[in-house]
């Protein structure tokens, strides 16, 4: 734990499944997408995500950060474009996803908007979003805010992401990060923290049964995909 000079390592505790569910075995590690919203060479919201991701592997793990540099903007490419395939790619491998953007004019920034406007709802009968589990974080110039974080949530309901309760905002990033470009030590690294601990333990708790939580009776009527069950209409007519 020498990497983190900012955590206090005998007070972190690595999610455990077999604590969500009692005898339930460990499987791969978490697979996490992260996407931050600035291309300014020393973005703090990049930062903030690099910080992020050191977080999850130490809570075991495996972690994507997207590069936004070269991505055209939503329908100004094919869908085919290198870029928009690798992102894409990498939301279909992920379970669970964290975005992490500036506020800029009191929203999320251009940025961040492109890259979740790139990932549809559905490609063919796959759904790259849906079901997965969300954090969001954001960084700002100057007083705290919650403008971006707010604006992520509502994104991340309309993909059909399972967005957890607990955020992070950085104000006056500027301050927080060292000449090492590494987070100092604060209540808002403690913050960020908190927030990957708890997407963590959203993603072991829902992994497996994501399919089940948004599995909805309008999309099976419109596929004609009948319950294996004895629908509940059926059961409470039989006398």
């Amino acid at each position: 734990m020498t990497d983190f000079p900012a955590l206090q390592s005998e007070f972190l505790q690595q999610p455990a499944a077999e604590r969500l569910e009692p005898g339930r075995l460990a499987q791969h590690p978490p697979r996490i997408l992260l996407l931050y919203g600035s291309l300014r060479e020393r973005s703090f919201s990049r930062l903030l995500t690099e910080e992020a991701a050191r977080i999850l592997r130490a809570l075991g793990c495996e972690t994507r950060i997207f590069d936004p540099r070269g991505l055209p903007q939503p329908d100004g490419a094919p869908a085919d474009h290198p870029k928009v395939q690798e992102l894409r790619a990498l939301s279909l491998w992920s379970e669970g996803q964290v975005w992490c953007s500036p506020e800029r004019h009191g929203a999320i920034t251009g940025i961040m908007k492109s890259q979740i406007d790139w990932i549809p709802l559905e490609m063919g009968s796959v759904r790259p979003t849906q079901g997965r589990t969300l954090a969001v974080m954001q960084v700002s110039g100057g007083s705290q805010s919650f403008n971006a974080v707010n604006a992520m949530r509502l994104l991340g309901r309309w993909m059909r992401m399972i967005t957890i309760p607990n955020q992070s905002s950085v104000a006056m990033a500027w301050k927080e990060f060292g000449d090492d470009d590494r987070m100092k030590p604060s209540a808002y690294y403690d913050r960020v923290v908190d927030v990957m601990e708890e997407l963590v333990k959203f993603t072991l708790l829902t992994r497996d049964r994501a399919d089940y939580l948004v599995d909805r009776y309008s999309e099976r009527k419109a596929a004609g995909r009948v319950s294996p069950v004895e629908p509940l209409v059926a059961q409470a007519m039989r006398p």
